[in-house]
């Protein structure tokens, strides 16, 4: 197992570039719940040792949110509130950690706040991976769903970047555990839907 984690951690550290960036944080901002706070703080440590800048891993994660809630806009534009609720119902959904009520919420958070919820739900960490969802459902004009989406995902990005970048020193000698800490934390998560989702499966297999 530890070499499993060495393995990890220097594929992480060699691995993260621009490219990588954008790819994970494209997920994070789909219907794939996966952290940001996985991705952005190991690239402000390689950009604060400057290996890359910060400039360009704000950009990059914010393209890559852009494309991730691309995705949820447009499958929710494309298949309709009946199929996305449908569909909130299944054991898939479930393991992504969507639930109907769960979209219920962000809908209602849409309603309430209009086409600027797309902005104001970037912040939002309970409601930021599903605001594109009802977005979708609504129709929004997608010239505004991505200028709201970029604007919000920006300044999420650039608020995690810097905070990191100016805590560098605060663990930077502890890199190397905080890096071991990143890798329990994936896995974690991982190992949590999992979970949840067979928890579920046998709750629903004994009511039946």
């Amino acid at each position: 197992m530890h070499e499993l984690f060495d393995f990890v951690i220097k594929w992480y550290e060699t691995h993260l570039n621009y490219g990588t960036i954008t790819l994970l944080m494209a997920i994070e901002s789909s219907f794939i719940p996966f952290p940001s706070e996985i991705v952005i703080p190991p690239a402000a440590y390689l950009a604060h040792s400057g290996q890359m800048k910060l400039s360009l891993i704000v950009l990059f994660s914010t393209i890559g949110c852009l494309i991730g809630a691309l995705v949820n806009y447009v499958l929710s534009y494309t298949l309709g509130r009946k199929i996305i609720y449908a569909l909130a119902n299944t054991k898939w959904a479930r393991l992504f950690l969507i639930s109907q009520e769960k979209i219920e919420n962000a809908e209602k958070f849409f309603i309430k706040n209009g086409n600027v919820s797309t902005l104001i739900g970037r912040l939002v960490p309970a409601v930021r991976q599903l605001i594109s969802i009802p977005a979708g459902l609504a129709k929004m004009s997608m010239k505004n769903f991505l200028l709201y989406t970029a604007i919000g995902s920006g300044l999420w990005n650039i608020i995690l970047a810097l905070l990191s970048y100016f805590l560098i020193d605060k663990w930077e000698v502890y890199y190397k555990e905080i890096s071991w800490g990143f890798v329990v934390l994936a896995i974690g998560f991982i190992g949590f839907l999992i979970f949840k989702a067979l928890k579920k499966s046998k709750e629903r297999k004994a009511i039946a």
